[in-house]
C-alpha cells in the first residue's frame, strides 16, 4: 500500500500498475504496458468543436457579432492548491479586472503562488483591449528522472505573459493563442534555463467583440457555461491512459539513453494543440482548469458549483422568459461586488469553490472520482477507488457586456 498524506490527513490508496502521477518523457518499446487504442481512450468530455493546428493562415470566425457590435470585458479570478498542502480560500486567491488594472499599470500576473505544479498567467495583450490567460501544469512524471516539471510549467506561464504583454503588432494571427504558447516556448529552450521537465498547457485569448480563441494541448481544458447549462467543453489530448501531450525540455542524458536503448520520449509540439474560436455572450462563465479539477470533479458537479452561486447571487435569474442575466453582474463582479472580505468578486468565489470542491473530493476515500472511474472501467483489477490527490488551479471568467 502507498500511504498519501495531504493536509494533515492520512489516507491510503492501493500503489497502482497504472500509475496515478502522468506518464513523462521516456519509455522503451519493451517497457511501455498495452493501452487502450485512440478509439477506445477514455474521452473525459464529448463534444463537436474547431480543431486546427497554427499556421501562417488565421481561422475565420465561425459566428460574427450583432450589427450592435456589443463589446465585452472579462472579469477574472483564480485559486489553486499545491498537493500536500491545506487549501486557504483567503490566501489561494487572485483577482483580474481588465477594465480597471490594465489601465493602473497591473496588467500581468507572473508570480509563482504555492500551487506546486500547476501555474497559471493572466496579462493584457499588448497595447489592445484583449486579454490573455491559461494554465500549464507540470508533468509529475518527471520526478522519476529527478526533476521538477513545476520550473517548467511556471517558467511557460511566465513567458507567455511576456510575449503577451509585448505583443505590438497589428496582425491579427499574433494574437491567436498557439501564437504566444509557441514563442513562449521557443524561449524557453533558447535560454536554457530550464534543464528539464515538461507540462500541459490551456491558454486563451478574449477579445471585446467576444471572441473566445482557445489552444489546448494535453490534459488541461476549459468548460463554458451559459445560462444554467454547459455550452462547451474541451476533450483531453493523451497519447495512452494518463499520458498527455505536452511540451517538454529533455535532457541530453536521457536523448542519449533513447537512443542506446531504442526508447523515445514524449515530446509534441506546440502546434499539436487543439485550437478552436468560440463566441461568448453576456454572462458567460468559463473555467479554465489543470487535470486535478477535471479528475476529481464532474461536468455536472461543476455545473451545479457554478449555478448555485450564479443563481445565489442573483447573476442568473429564472423567471417566466426561463434564465437570463441580471443588471447586478456588473456589480457582483467589480472589487467589492460581495461582501467578503477576501474572495470579494463573484469570479473569484467561483474559483475558490471550483478549487475547494476539488480539494475535497481529491482526499475523499469513499468517493470515486472521474479518474477512479476511468482507472476502473480501462483497470478493474486495480481497485482504485477514491479522489486523485493532485495539485488544482482554476482560473474562472466571467463574460460582462460594457455599458
Amino acid at each position: 500500500m502507498r500511504l498519501l498524506r495531504t493536509s494533515g490527513i492520512l489516507s491510503a490508496s492501493p500503489l497502482l500498475q497504472c500509475p496515478a502521477s502522468r506518464s513523462a518523457l521516456f519509455v522503451t518499446q519493451q517497457g511501455l504496458r498495452p493501452q487502450c487504442s485512440p478509439a477506445e481512450a477514455p474521452i473525459r468530455h464529448t463534444t463537436c468543436h474547431t480543431v486546427r493546428s497554427f499556421t501562417d493562415s488565421t481561422p475565420s470566425q465561425s459566428t460574427s457579432t450583432s450589427s450592435s457590435n456589443p463589446t465585452f470585458s472579462y472579469r477574472i479570478g483564480a485559486s489553486f492548491s499545491a498537493k500536500g498542502r491545506r487549501f486557504d480560500p483567503k490566501k489561494d486567491l487572485f483577482s483580474f479586472n481588465a477594465q480597471t488594472q490594465i489601465t493602473s499599470g497591473q496588467d500581468v500576473f507572473t508570480g509563482r503562488p504555492s500551487s506546486g505544479q500547476d501555474a497559471f498567467f493572466v496579462s493584457g495583450a499588448g497595447n489592445s483591449s484583449n486579454v490573455a490567460f491559461g494554465v500549464a501544469d507540470g508533468v509529475g512524471g518527471w520526478a522519476d528522472q529527478g526533476i521538477d516539471s513545476a520550473d517548467f510549467s511556471h517558467g511557460l506561464c511566465q513567458e507567455m505573459a511576456k510575449v503577451t504583454r509585448e505583443l505590438h503588432s497589428p496582425d491579427k494571427k499574433d494574437l491567436w493563442p498557439p501564437f504566444i504558447l509557441g514563442n513562449a516556448y521557443q524561449e524557453i529552450v533558447r535560454e536554457g534555463k530550464i534543464g528539464g521537465g515538461g507540462s500541459t498547457a490551456c491558454v486563451a485569448i478574449a477579445d471585446e467583440e467576444g471572441n473566445l480563441k482557445v489552444a489546448n494541448l494535453g490534459d488541461s481544458g476549459f468548460i463554458h457555461f451559459r445560462l444554467n447549462a454547459v455550452h462547451h467543453f474541451s476533450n483531453p489530448q493523451t497519447h495512452a491512459f494518463n499520458t498527455p501531450f505536452q511540451l517538454s525540455v529533455i535532457p541530453p542524458k536521457i536523448l542519449a539513453l533513447s537512443r542506446l536503448f531504442g526508447g523515445k520520449q514524449l515530446s509534441d509540439s506546440p502546434e499539436d494543440s487543439n485550437d478552436s474560436i468560440h463566441e461568448v455572450r453576456h454572462g458567460d462563465v468559463l473555467i479554465f482548469a489543470t487535470d486535478g479539477i477535471w479528475d476529481n470533479l464532474s461536468t455536472p458537479e461543476l455545473l451545479k458549483i457554478v449555478s448555485r452561486q450564479m443563481t445565489g447571487f442573483h447573476a442568473w435569474k429564472t423567471g417566466q422568459n426561463g434564465t437570463t442575466v441580471s443588471e447586478r453582474i456588473h456589480d457582483l463582479t467589480q472589487e467589492g461586488g460581495i461582501p467578503k472580505q477576501y474572495e470579494n468578486t463573484l469570479q473569484t468565489l467561483l474559483a475558490v469553490n471550483v478549487v475547494g470542491e476539488a480539494k475535497a473530493a481529491s482526499m475523499n476515500t469513499k468517493r470515486d472520482g472521474p479518474f477512479a472511474k476511468e482507472v476502473q472501467k480501462f483497470y478493474p483489477h486495480e481497485n482504485y477507488h477514491g479522489g486523485k490527490v493532485d495539485d488544482v488551479c482554476a482560473i474562472v471568467a466571467i463574460v460582462v457586456q460594457n455599458e
